[in-house]
């Protein structure tokens, strides 16, 4: 394989950091990249489109939001796109080290097959329209498609460093998280030719969500302890700082139900950053537990549950009390990460990160339901299908 000029410099800089990290594992890669210019694409319409109308001043092509009160509206147990309606509930576990895709059925809690992909998957990621499943084959350069309707792996798409992925919310592009390329790549949502290259001087940009009116979105740099703030339309940085803790190291990003703050984990300050995305001010630290990567809203908007990959626990954050009210902890330890909740909402899936395991846990009582063998490196796993008229991306983020 060869050996690029700024993946030597990358690595330089970030190779001791990625090790302690383990979310992001900086290497060396050849390029086998889509083709495209730098130069904006034209509009691209979903096969399902939706009229260009949004309150004023969101992004145009959005679908309205359902309730502007809670932005997760959309997410109830029961409430399925007719799109995925006949899709079987599956949950699909990249190995980052095995390069495969574990599929588990979560009625019997076993893997019913092992997908090989690329080299080292990430994430699993919901595309916009709910029909495609992509595999981020991050030092692969690669994306591997997934049909949800037969669990079946189909084409594979030249993308440079996918180490994440998400949708902006008019469908019209994906952005890829090319984190050692220092870039967020905006992408045609469906062909995945390239639109437009943002260089960003953070290190290890990998996790991000959007506001309520899908006109900005705030991205996380793990490996520079940095958070930004993105135009969604103009494709631009408008916002820049560094976080208030030495050795910072942010993860997950998740907007509130009522779409008035960000929170973002950290694994090094070992808890969730609190912050206004509207004035992009110095947020505040709430500590959750050892470790705090993964951010998951429960069906009802009312809780959300933080993984706290350090200590082998989950926090429950009460969106209206605005703090803290239980610690699940499993039992034998382990490793949460990544994951997803259920359609129906009654059990969290996440993926062990150190263990090679898929945990299974109780939404009601915090009981651990299932402990699954799985490969190496297990990390963004997707449980699919969920609620949702369409995804933002990562491991599933619906609206």
């Amino acid at each position: 394989m060869l050996h690029s000029t700024k993946r030597t410099a990358a690595l330089l800089g970030g190779v001791l950091i990625a090790v302690l990290a383990g979310c992001g594992i900086p290497a060396e890669k050849g390029k086998a990249e889509a083709g495209g210019t730098e130069a904006a694409a034209p509009r691209v319409v979903p096969d399902n489109p939706t009229p260009d109308r949004v309150t004023p001043p969101g992004l145009a092509g959005m679908p309205p939001v359902l309730d502007p009160k809670d932005v997760y509206a959309a997410d109830r147990a029961g409430m399925m796109s007719p799109v995925v309606k006949n899709f079987p509930a599956r949950v699909y576990v990249p190995n980052t080290k095995s390069n495969t895709v574990s599929v588990i059925d979560p009625k019997t809690y076993k893997v019913i097959e092992t997908i090989p992909v690329g080299h080292q998957p990430q994430h699993v990621v919901p595309s916009w329209d709910l029909k495609t499943l992509w595999v981020n084959n991050d030092l692969g350069d690669s994306l591997t498609a997934i049909d949800p309707a037969t669990g079946k792996a189909g084409r594979t798409v030249a993308v440079s460093d996918p180490y994440n992925l998400y949708f902006t919310p008019n469908g019209k592009y994906a952005v890829v998280m090319a984190s050692m390329d220092r870039q967020l790549v905006f992408r045609d949502a469906h062909t995945m030719k390239k639109a437009r290259t943002v260089p960003v001087d953070c290190a290890g940009v990998n996790h991000a969500d959007f506001s309520t009116d899908g006109r900005y979105f705030i991205v996380s740099c793990e490996f520079s302890g940095e958070l930004l703030k993105v135009d969604t339309a103009k494709m631009k940085v408008i916002g820049r700082q560094k976080l208030p803790l030495r050795g910072a190291m942010p993860q997950d990003v998740k907007l509130s139900p009522d779409g008035g703050t960000f929170y973002i984990a950290d694994m090094i300050a070992n808890g969730i950053w609190v912050l206004d995305g509207q004035k992009f001010d110095r947020p505040k630290l709430l500590r959750t537990g050892k470790g705090a990567h993964g951010l998951y809203v429960s069906r009802d908007s009312k809780e959300m549950y933080v993984t706290n990959r350090g200590e082998g626990s989950i926090s429950l954050f009460d969106f209206a009390k605005r703090k803290l009210t239980k610690k699940w902890h499993l039992p034998n330890g382990g490793s949460p990460d990544m994951g997803g909740v259920s359609a129906d909402g009654k059990v969290l899936w996440l993926s062990g990160r150190y263990n090679a395991e898929v945990y299974a846990i109780d939404t009601a009582t915090g009981k651990q339901l299932a402990r699954i063998a799985v490969g190496s490196g297990p990390h963004g796993l997707a449980v699919y299908p969920q609620p949702g008229r369409y995804s933002l991306g990562h491991t599933g983020v619906f609206r």
